[in-house]
């Protein structure tokens, strides 16, 4: 390996950390705000199931990311820059407390990367639509699987004492955090593996497999990212976790529980499809959606509507950072 590359995979490692840092909010915020676990014990459960998902999980994610790039166009110098317009954003959105969505942030820094260096050609169009698309679908998908949940305890629970119930659904939700932390390791930790393998690629170190098959991942680079993101889970991001689990909506052990299930549903679903989906926007939804099953204005529609915007702005946001980054580098003279 040369310097270069070597100097990519570490990057590319500390985005996966960062994304560990930034979305352990995902994994963690619905069992600290109804007091099942404390943050510290939270974040330990959520890293733990964030790595062991190498086990679970095929890397189709990672294989469909590798080639989102051209390999004829893909250079460690676009890597790299794509991977500055990730973390920086990843860094702001932090800063401010919104839990927007890494694995696009990803996708955008690479992108526009990409198109400054040979145009919107570069780009696997299918896959980057599918993945768009999915920015509408996965809370769509999550909201909805948590609405028919939730109702479902409702009718089938009836009046049953509160307090008798929570003592249920506190255990309970043990599992579906463990659910979602497997889902989240499973879906965003292979981001990183597609961006390694990328470099790899570009470096002559990796052959990519036919069209319509997936490359199978080296070991050391599924075992290396999926170990960053569990690192970076047990540091914690104590901003968005307070965004997304006392701001949105007042959640009980029961509506986490629904939450929880329902986003790990969703999570199972889009990785078994190869689908890098955002696991901020698909707990986002579930949470909308079991408030808003006991009472629509339980929910801080604010709030919701601060956190899509921050959706929307960010594969445009990093894409332009990825793109500076390029600029910047080939500027310094770097080759690109």
């Amino acid at each position: 390996m040369t310097l270069a590359l070597v100097a990519i995979i570490g990057l590319a490692l500390a985005f996966d950390y960062i994304n560990g840092f930034h979305d352990a909010a995902n994994s963690i915020a619905t069992v600290v705000s109804t007091r099942v676990l404390t943050p510290r014990i939270a974040v330990l459960w959520a890293a733990f199931f964030n790595f062991v998902a190498f086990l679970v999980f095929e890397t189709r994610v990672a294989s469909n990311i590798a080639k989102g790039v051209d390999p004829a166009v893909a250079t460690l110098t676009i890597v790299g820059a794509g991977l500055m317009g990730a973390i920086v954003w990843d860094l702001l959105t932090w800063w401010l407390g919104l839990p927007t969505s890494s694995s696009h942030a990803l996708l955008g820094g690479l992108a526009g990367a990409a198109v400054v260096k040979a145009g919107f050609g570069a780009l696997d169009a299918p896959f980057f639509l599918k993945t768009m698309a999915f920015i509408v679908i996965s809370p769509g998908i999550g909201l909805l699987l948590a609405v028919l949940v939730m109702n479902g305890l409702m009718r089938f629970l009836g009046s049953r004492p509160p307090g008798r119930l929570d003592r249920v659904f506190r255990k309970l939700q043990l599992v579906s955090a463990a659910l979602y932390s497997l889902g989240h390791g499973g879906n965003d930790a292979q981001k990183t593996m597609g961006i390694i393998v990328a470099a790899l690629a570009a470096s002559g170190l990796f052959e990519h497999a036919p069209a319509g098959a997936h490359s199978v991942i080296p070991l050391w680079v599924v075992l290396s990212c999926h170990a960053a993101m569990a690192l970076g889970t047990m540091s914690g991001g104590w901003r968005i976790v307070q965004t997304m689990g006392m701001r949105i909506t007042k959640l009980t052990p029961i509506g986490g529980f629904c939450a929880e299930t329902s986003g790990a549903a969703s999570l199972f679903l889009a990785t078994a499809l190869g689908v890098p989906v955002s696991t901020t926007h698909t707990i986002t939804g579930a949470i909308v959606g079991t408030g808003s099953v006991r009472k629509f204005s339980a929910v801080r529609w604010g709030v919701a509507g601060r956190i899509v915007w921050a959706w929307i702005l960010t594969i445009p946001g990093a894409a332009a950072i990825g793109a500076a980054s390029y600029l910047l580098a080939r500027l310094v003279g770097i080759p690109g």
